[in-house]
């Protein structure tokens, strides 16, 4: 599917201006001709429409680089300031806290429930959406209202310096989402060499409590997981977030317990797991609590939560 929000663009004024500079170099072929291709080209640079494919495959067309961009999820907020694009947003969710200049955008309510009136009153010439997190009824409508919608849905950490690139792309600050996306890739590829070859450590992730929630081996997390030598007991579940029961976890037997919770503080239910004495994890003493935002958001600092993680698998190995 292709989106645009800008309508066509003619060439009259390019045709206009050609046609007065081959008049005024009628004597000089040679001239007329360099200074009409010289003008043609400058006009299709200045003119040319930005395309770039989203996370869903979904082409999304812009005339010109975007000024007034609305973002909807908090992961995509951080992306578009990795890209050098956090001046041109003018809009964002609840819970966008990230970098600091982040807490003072508007708000035109939460990931599950936009407030859509807010969104089009901003007038954005683009708006980054969270597929997994945004009401797929809402982007339609707002597609139908002529916004262009771009959609980011991270599954691998490659996906991260990808995401902005392309962002930079639709903002018009290429250079600055260049620059980020390399750094990214070369430290994710110095973890990974680190890590790499190191034993697997069987892990169960706990998104939280009451449901029990973890992740499926789709899950952006799952990827993490596999850079610092883990292993998802959980990777085979169809759902990309599921809910399990504590005798699935106790079938597993995973020799590491990780959760992130909520907040940047420990979660008292990680705790809670020492009731089960016979379990791996808690025999060796394998709960670790990594923070929300450095391993559950699709941004840059992904790889902070991954140095912690393989820290602590190391620790976990060490314990054998």
């Amino acid at each position: 599917m292709i989106f645009a929000i800008d309508p066509a663009r003619r060439a009259v004024t390019s045709a206009t201006n050609a046609y007065r500079g081959l008049a005024a170099f009628r004597n000089n072929r040679a001239g007329s001709i360099a200074v009409l291709a010289a003008a043609c080209l400058t006009w299709m640079n200045a003119h040319a429409d930005i395309s770039v494919r989203d996370d869903l495959g979904q082409t999304v067309i812009l005339a010109q680089p975007a000024r007034r961009i609305v973002s909807l999820a908090p992961h995509a907020t951080e992306m578009l300031f990795a890209a050098g694009a956090g001046d041109y947003l003018v809009g964002t969710v609840a819970y966008s806290d990230y970098p600091e200049a982040a807490k003072r955008i508007p708000r035109v309510g939460g990931y599950t429930s936009l407030d859509l009136e807010a969104v089009v009153a901003l007038r954005p010439d683009l708006i980054v959406a969270w597929k997994s997190g945004n009401a797929a009824h809402q982007l339609e409508k707002l597609r139908a209202l002529g916004f262009a919608v771009y959609v980011t849905e991270p599954r691998n950490i490659d996906d991260v310096p990808s995401d902005i690139e392309r962002l930079g792309l639709l903002a018009g600050t290429g250079t600055a989402a260049s620059s980020a996306a390399a750094a990214f890739r070369a430290r994710h590829d110095a973890l990974r060499r680190r890590y790499g070859g190191r034993p697997l450590v069987n892990v169960f992730y706990q998104i939280w409590d009451r449901p029990l929630m973890t992740v499926n081996g789709e899950h952006l997390i799952s990827n993490v997981l596999r850079l610092c030598g883990g292993r998802n007991v959980f990777a085979s579940l169809s759902v990309l977030a599921p809910k399990v029961d504590i005798e699935a976890v106790l079938a597993a037997d995973p020799e590491a317990i990780v959760a992130s919770g909520m907040g940047e503080a420990r979660p008292e239910w990680l705790d809670d797991w020492r009731r089960w004495q016979r379990l791996r994890a808690v025999r060796n003493d394998n709960l670790f609590f990594v923070p929300p935002e450095l391993i559950q958001r699709h941004t840059p600092r992904i790889l902070d939560g991954a140095e912690r993680l393989c820290a602590a698998f190391d620790q976990a190995r060490a314990r054998r």
